[in-house]
C-alpha cells in the first residue's frame, strides 16, 4: 500500500527539526546556589502618635496640636534633624455613644490624631529616642523597623559565594553523570534581601522604665541560578 503523501511529508519535517530543536536546547546542568551575609543595621525608622479627645472639634484639633508641638521640639532637642520626621497621618474623627433606650448613636465628642515618622541613623539611640517621645507626650509608639542601607554593597560578596555555591552543585551532578561542566550558558538572580526584623512595639505613656529595643542582626540572602553547557566526560 502507498503511504499518503501527507504522512510522509510530516515524517520528513519531523525528522528535518531534531537537529534544530537539539540547537534550541542545548544540554546543560541548571542548579540555584545560596548565600547569606550578617550585618547590624544602620538606620531606624518609628511611628510616634498623640491622640486626644473632646467634645468640640475644635477642642480636639488644638490639644491635639498642643501635644504633636511638643512632640516635634523633644525631636528637635535630642538631635534629629527636620529632614528626618515627617507627618505620616492626620485625623479628626466624630466619637458616638449609645442611647439604650432609643438605640440612636449620638456624637458625643471627638478625637483628633497626629502621627510622624522618625528615621533615627544612630540605631544606639532608639531607645532614648522612644523615651523622649514618651516624655514628651507620644502615647502611641510602634511600626518600628531597622534596615541596612548598604545592603546591595554588602550582598556583593554573598553573589560571588553563591555561584561558587552553585558549580560546587553543578560539579557533583556532572560527576554523577558521567559528563564535564563547559561555560556558564546563564546566570540570574533570584530573591531580594529581607530584613530579619520588622515588628510593632507598643510603649505605655510615660512608662517608669527606658524601652528595651534590641536591633540584632539583618540576615541578607541571594540566590542565584545558574546553567552549565555539558560534554560528555573525558
Amino acid at each position: 500500500m502507498k503511504k499518503p503523501a501527507t504522512l510522509v511529508a510530516i515524517f520528513a519535517a519531523a525528522l528535518l527539526a531534531t537537529p534544530a530543536l537539539a540547537d534550541d536546547f542545548p544540554a546543560a546542568i541548571s542548579v540555584s546556589g545560596e548565600a547569606t551575609v550578617s550585618a547590624a543595621p544602620d538606620l531606624a525608622q518609628i511611628d510616634a502618635g498623640v491622640a486626644n479627645d473632646a467634645k468640640t472639634a475644635k477642642e480636639a484639633s488644638d490639644a491635639n496640636n498642643a501635644a504633636m508641638g511638643k512632640v516635634l521640639l523633644a525631636l528637635k532637642g535630642a538631635g534629629i534633624a527636620e529632614k528626618d520626621y515627617q507627618t505620616s497621618r492626620l485625623s479628626l474623627q466624630p466619637q458616638y455613644g449609645q442611647n439604650k433606650s432609643t438605640g440612636a448613636t449620638p456624637v458625643v465628642g471627638f478625637r483628633a490624631s497626629n502621627r510622624v515618622t522618625v528615621k533615627i541613623h544612630d540605631v544606639t539611640k532608639v531607645a532614648s529616642i522612644i523615651d523622649t517621645l514618651v516624655g514628651a507626650g507620644a502615647n502611641d509608639i510602634g511600626n518600628i523597623s531597622f534596615e541596612v542601607t548598604q545592603a546591595s554593597k554588602l550582598l556583593d560578596d554573598a553573589r560571588e559565594q553563591a555561584v561558587a555555591d552553585a558549580r560546587r552543585k553543578a560539579e557533583i551532578y556532572a560527576k554523577a553523570t558521567g559528563v564535564t561542566l563547559g561555560a556558564p550558558i546563564s546566570v540570574s538572580e533570584g530573591n531580594a534581601p529581607m530584613p530579619l526584623f520588622k515588628g510593632r512595639m507598643a510603649v505605655a505613656p510615660m512608662a517608669a522604665a527606658p524601652a528595651a529595643v534590641a536591633p540584632g542582626e539583618e540576615t541578607l540572602s541571594v540566590t542565584v541560578n545558574v546553567s552549565w553547557a555539558i560534554k560528555a566526560g573525558q
